[in-house]
């Protein structure tokens, strides 16, 4: 177990990373960017950063992967960064960082019910608490318990959830993907193939002004090196012994916590007592997933 938790370690190290994003977003789409722009250039700059670590690192022979993996980094491409990028980015411009980085933290309850059908993951009660009280207070973070303005979030909420279930995806596909190739060739296949996808089925240069704007591609390097390249390099080497996908998303929603505090100390976005109850709810879903079960309600592996 203790060894375990060490690739846990990694997962939270992740989290901590990925709450940065919303910075970098916000600098990007202040210097004209649009979200599939911003995405696109945080994809190709993480790819070439990671593809020079990679070769440094493990030499051109790590790239040499089984079918199995290449086909879960094509998918983890296609889902998990050209979709999600899109769809984080959307849903970070319409409902702000704080509420919007939450907001995608529905992610462990779709990680559990996908976890349940493919690796046979237990459900117990416990996670069937937290599951609730993670809605809950997902629910709460969006609204402030205030109905009234509901309707004007109404997008962000949409792209949200949809953020969070492709979000979900990212622990399942990069389990696969891990169990043979190497985290880092992993990685840079991962980005490699997110690049392609947005750029074929989007054309994100065509949504920006000036394409070539020094600040956009300033700001999107530092994006793509600290909480995309580390950030990734860590969580796949996370995911490489971690045995339950379903905690993976729970482990990494510190981000939420580091987004919120970010949020609101550095642009001042406001929250509510009922947005500030509804956060809550969403980490105190998070450790009630995490403890320790009994015995019938620990976690089955084939």
């Amino acid at each position: 177990m203790r060894e375990e938790w060490k690739y846990y370690g990694c997962i939270f190290v992740t989290g901590c990373l990925w709450g940065t994003n919303g910075v970098f977003i916000k600098l990007m789409e202040q210097a004209g960017s649009s979200s599939l722009y911003t995405g696109f250039i945080r994809l190709l700059f993480s790819f070439l950063i990671l593809l020079i670590i990679t070769i440094v690192k493990d030499g051109v022979k790590a790239f040499k992967v089984s079918k199995k993996t290449l086909l879960s980094c094509v998918l983890l491409g296609l889902l998990c960064q050209a979709l999600y990028n899109y769809l984080y980015t959307t849903t970070i411009s319409l409902l702000g960082m704080s509420l919007g980085s939450v907001m995608t933290y529905m992610s462990p309850v779709f990680a559990s019910i996908l976890s349940f059908f493919i690796f046979r993951e237990k459900f117990g009660v416990r996670k069937y608490v937290a599951l609730v009280m993670n809605l809950v207070g997902c629910a709460l973070t969006v609204t402030g318990g205030k109905l009234d303005g509901f309707n004007f979030a109404l997008s962000g909420v949409l792209f949200g959830v949809a953020a969070a279930f492709i979000y979900s995806l990212s622990g399942i596909l990069g389990r696969f993907a891990t169990d043979e190739g190497s985290a880092f060739a992993v990685c840079t296949y991962n980005f490699l193939f997110g690049v392609i996808f947005l750029g074929l089925f989007s054309h994100p240069w065509t949504t920006v002004q000036t394409p070539l704007n020094g600040s956009i591609w300033f700001y999107g390097f530092l994006y793509a090196l600290l909480p995309t390249a580390f950030g990734y390099m860590f969580y796949f080497v996370g995911l490489s012994g971690v045995k339950e996908s379903s905690k993976v998303p729970v482990v990494a929603s510190v981000e939420n916590v580091v987004a919120v505090i970010i949020g609101v100390y550095v642009f001042h976005e406001l929250i509510g007592l009922g947005n500030v109850i509804g956060i809550a709810l969403v980490l105190g879903s998070i450790a009630v997933m995490n403890l320790e079960g009994k015995r019938h309600d620990k976690v089955n592996h084939y």
